[in-house]
């Protein structure tokens, strides 16, 4: 196929500036993830390579030039979203996915989905009461949960934030931990507090952690408990057994949210013991009130590896099921073969 040029001036080199990145790091990886090549001069960007190739990533960089028009803080991470969005959907407009801003951080850092997936979260969230993420990790499920949390704490759409989790080691046992009880639960906690962290100033959170207007506890201090006015985060589902996760639902009052995350592939319960939220997903699927939102690993927002680590784990984890059916079929197979003839009749 003949090779297809387009050129893409800009109105001001700032924009242009913005818009290659420090060292052209934008659009290198542009150039890596369509295909093409792209060369910058001044506030003009020439891009040859195939057609259709050609046409997207022209697309590309001229709507990632209009949420920099929009003051959109551009990033190596937004072109990276950016790409697998229009890859998946050329005629997807990038604005109404990326300025839809949620939360503004302490450091004026706005909290904005970054795929469909994403945007489709933060619409349930806002519509539905009880609202499930399920998805690998990294795909924003808990962070985001967290910044609608803050949100609707900061515009009095509720009166506190609770967040809690199963104690359930990932793979090791971590032993007897010293301290008082909030010190042994911390280390379950921790990412809870590290997405707070990130998105309030530290010492706001600690105030509103020592009020309590924000409350991170371990799932069973859920017991006999009601929640009115409050947006509730369960994190790390999976990880709930079927009674736990019939309790947290329940504990829902009036004027309340809850949303719940995990990952299916990452289930640290004992040999035999079913998921919750496995069994959630099956049980509550056509329940008015109630959605679930299914990520994928093209919907990983850290470093770009971590997403073919994802994909990684699934092939193998598929491979292995397959192997398994090989082998549980050859071994009925070969019982087939090895039975004693039934002898006829009389």
């Amino acid at each position: 196929m003949p090779e297809l040029g387009a050129r893409l001036e800009l109105l001001d080199n700032d924009g242009a500036r913005t818009l290659a990145g420090g060292r052209s790091e934008n659009l290198k990886l542009i150039e890596q993830r369509f295909g093409v090549h792209i060369g910058q001069r001044g506030n003009v960007f020439l891009i040859s390579g195939e057609p259709a190739k050609v046409a997207l990533a022209e697309k590309l960089l001229g709507q990632l030039n209009q949420l920099i028009q929009r003051k959109y803080p551009l990033g190596l991470e937004d072109v990276e979203q950016a790409s697998k969005v229009l890859l998946a959907d050329p005629d997807a407009d990038l604005k109404d996915i990326f300025l839809d801003t949620v939360y503004v951080t302490s450091r004026n850092r706005p909290v904005t989905p970054k795929g469909f997936n994403q945007k489709a979260y933060i619409d349930a969230i806002r519509k539905f009461d009880i609202v499930f993420g399920i998805g690998p990790a990294g795909t924003g499920k808990t962070y985001l949960a967290m910044a609608m949390a803050v949100a609707a704490l900061v515009e009095r759409k509720v009166k506190r934030i609770v967040l809690c989790r199963p104690a359930v080691e990932a793979g090791e046992k971590l032993g007897f931990l010293p301290g008082d009880l909030a010190e042994k639960v911390s280390p379950y906690l921790r990412p809870l507090y590290d997405a707070l962290h990130d998105l309030m100033d530290m010492d706001r959170a600690q105030e509103l952690l020592e009020r309590g207007t924000v409350e991170v506890a371990p799932l069973a201090f859920m017991h006999g408990r009601t929640l009115n006015d409050a947006f509730v985060i369960l994190d790390e589902a999976q990880n709930t057994t079927t009674e736990q996760m019939k309790m947290f639902l329940t504990r829902l009052g009036f004027g309340s949210k809850a949303v719940i995350t995990g990952d299916a592939t990452q289930i640290d319960l004992p040999t035999g013991k079913m998921s919750g939220m496995n069994e959630a997903r099956n049980i509550l699927r056509e329940v008015e009130g109630i959605r679930f939102c299914e990520f994928t690993d093209r919907d990983v927002v850290r470093h770009p590896l971590v997403q073919e680590v994802v994909r990684a784990y699934e092939s193998a984890q598929a491979r292995r099921e397959e192997e398994q059916q090989a082998r549980k079929a050859a071994a009925a197979a070969e019982a087939g073969k090895g039975a004693a003839p039934v002898a006829p009749p009389g």
